[in-house]
């Protein structure tokens, strides 16, 4: 698996955590790793929000075909290894991920919150993370 870092402040422990799962899992040819415009921070909170743009590997199959019923012809079709769907089953099947928080035919979704309390310091404050994986070269999701 390829992976790009280069848009990633490596700020995200459930981010790291899914980079290893998918780093071992078939089907999986490109990983790219964004901050997300949406991350700031405040006294009581940390919100950090990573998107991640999956590319998988595609296997081509020949099909065979007729035009008109009379001429035959076959056509050379690429048909992509893993899904969404198929990661959504085996982010679910490992223990430290789990099943998504929301998923639908374009984006899986995680939403993780602690509590963190530093060393020395009286106030804690959360840490939210939020996690969004996509497929690249679709056509980009649009608000209707």
């Amino acid at each position: 698996m390829e992976l790009d870092t280069s848009g990633w402040s490596g700020d995200g422990d459930f981010t790291r955590r899914l980079i290893e799962v998918l780093s071992v899992l078939p089907g999986v040819r490109l990983l790219k790793v964004e901050d997300a415009p949406a991350s700031r921070a405040d006294a009581g909170f940390s919100f950090i929000s990573n998107e991640l743009f999956v590319q998988f590997e595609t296997v081509r199959r020949i099909s065979r075909g007729r035009f008109l019923r009379i001429i035959p012809w076959n056509v050379l079709r690429e048909e992509k290894v893993q899904s969404l769907a198929g990661l959504e089953e085996a982010f679910t099947s490992v223990p430290d991920v789990g099943p998504p928080d929301y998923s639908d035919d374009g984006m899986v979704q995680y939403l993780r919150a602690e509590r963190i309390i530093p060393a020395y310091q009286t106030k804690a404050y959360k840490l939210i993370e939020l996690v969004r994986l996509y497929e690249a070269g679709t056509i980009p999701r649009r608000d209707s």
